[in-house]
């Protein structure tokens, strides 16, 4: 049997949000916006999808000098006009601020098909239409984690210091 170890929190969907995000926004400025606009802490992205201008994004490489291996590479920018298939992600917090850990599929004017890991600021939509959704009675965080060398998601029940554990 294979080992599973999970850090997890257990919570509620709040408030629903649709949206589209017009010319010139940055997908995770505008999600985050939203988020402060519509008082939510805390969201899953449900449903996205759209196109973009141009788009900035890294993914996974082999890193020798990481602890578990591999590390994210240089920013890779693709000139538009992008058509952006779909993303989804989680709006966490960090020191406070929002800290949007994001991930989508584009495709190019050839279709060549490409992603990764969506960089704020990066990402100027043409359109995107969205569904995000509150979570209530657990926070998302994005903090380091020392068993990777990296900063994960880190869920855990209001009023707790820790997640919830699997370890067998």
């Amino acid at each position: 049997m294979a080992t599973v170890k999970v850090n997890y929190a257990t919570g509620k969907f709040g408030k629903t949000v649709g949206a589209r995000l017009v010319f010139g926004t940055d997908l995770l400025e505008g999600i985050e916006q939203l988020c402060a606009e519509n008082d939510i802490q805390y969201a899953t992205i449900i449903s996205c999808f759209g196109s973009f201008q141009r788009s900035g994004f890294v993914y996974l490489v082999p890193n020798e000098t990481s602890i578990i291996g591999v590390g994210y590479n240089d920013l890779v920018v693709k000139e538009g006009p992008i058509e952006f298939l779909q993303g989804t992600g989680v709006v966490c917090k960090r020191e406070g601020a929002y800290e949007t850990h994001f991930h989508g599929t584009m495709c190019d004017q050839k279709g060549n098909i490409f992603g990764g890991h969506f960089i704020k600021g990066e990402n100027p939509v043409i359109t995107v239409d969205l569904v995000l959704a509150e979570v209530t009675g657990m926070e998302f965080h994005r903090k380091f984690d020392p068993e990777t060398g990296a900063n994960q998601f880190f869920p855990i029940e209001i009023n707790s210091n820790e997640p919830k554990k699997i370890e067998k």
